[in-house]
């Protein structure tokens, strides 16, 4: 069914008048509120033909919906969409793994001195195997302090708090 096949203004007119008894009925169940915007949605369809706006809604849906029905039909497209779906798993999977990389290379691991680098390992543009980085010193142990005798037990702060509340309750007479 083409464009010019199509009766617009009774069409157009019937859903408004549709929209608008619903709108109707919205308003008195819901509120004005409610009413209102289905008012302001059951106006569209004769703001469209009045506007002459149809032929151009028509146009957009009809290439939309070939738009699908070409999707759905065409083998080739279906085969993009597998490649699509194999690129981002590969994407995920490359993700997770570099993930893994970077958390391990954040352990130190540095070959004995004097040790040549393994096989297959970087390698500088002079032909000799790169050296890691110098590692920062740690920062030298505290010496434990001498022992000291066991400080007596303290009562858990929920008591502190109640303390107070204690010695409000002193000062004014109660308790």
């Amino acid at each position: 069914m083409s464009f010019d096949q199509i009766a617009w203004l009774p069409l157009c007119a019937g859903v408004t008048g549709v929209g608008l008894v619903l709108s109707f009925l919205l308003m008195r169940r819901r509120g004005v509120v409610a009413g209102l915007r289905g008012v302001a949605w059951s106006l569209l369809p004769l703001a469209a033909f009045l506007t002459g706006a149809l032929p151009t809604l028509w146009q957009i849906g009809t290439a939309v919906v070939g738009f699908f029905a070409g999707v759905v039909f065409n083998p080739t497209v279906w085969a993009g969409v597998a490649v699509t779906g194999l690129s981002l798993v590969l994407f995920l999977v490359t993700g997770v793994l570099r993930g893994r990389r970077t958390a391990a290379s954040a352990e130190p691991r540095t070959p004995a001195a004097g040790t040549a680098a393994a096989p297959g390992g970087p390698v500088t543009a002079g032909g000799g195997a790169t050296q890691p980085l110098p590692q920062r010193k740690a920062a030298p142990a505290q010496k434990p302090a001498p022992t000291q005798k066991p400080a007596p037990a303290r009562k858990p702060a929920a008591d502190d708090d109640f303390s107070d509340i204690e010695d409000i309750l002193k000062r004014r007479g109660i308790g």
